[in-house]
């Protein structure tokens, strides 16, 4: 009987500490602009320079441009990431065919999940 409490414990601990959908994210670096979002406007670019660029799975047509979303690093090889969570923006469509990721971090949104700017990593996401 202990045994099934303890496992439903750790079973309903498990479940909770994933609250948004996962995917996988990479870095990408400069030049930034222009964006398919809104071209060579330099105000696109929130604070901190925390965006993303997005695959075809979240464009929605175009209609992902603005959409913020808070980011936890899960995973990756060399266990690369950091404590915490960050929010981004959505500035740009995927620049790579076939995109290597679901989501493309700028260079400083990257460098604040992950302590290894050239991984692939596991993210969960929620939109706020």
């Amino acid at each position: 009987m202990r045994f099934l409490v303890i496992l439903a414990i750790v079973v309903l601990g498990l479940i909770s500490l994933v609250l948004g959908d996962i995917c996988t994210a990479a870095s990408y670096g400069p030049p930034y602009i222009p964006t398919r979002c809104n071209g060579n406007r330099q105000d696109q670019f929130p604070p901190g320079n925390l965006f993303v660029a997005v695959s075809e799975g979240l464009w929605d047509n175009g209609a992902a441009c603005g959409r913020r979303y808070r980011l936890r690093c899960l995973s990756g090889n060399n266990k690369p990431c950091k404590d915490g969570t960050i929010d981004v923006k959505v500035v740009d469509y995927c620049p790579q065919s076939p995109c290597p990721s679901t989501l493309l971090l700028s260079s400083n949104a990257f460098a604040a999940i992950s302590n290894s700017p050239t991984a692939k990593i596991n993210v969960e996401y929620i939109q706020i």
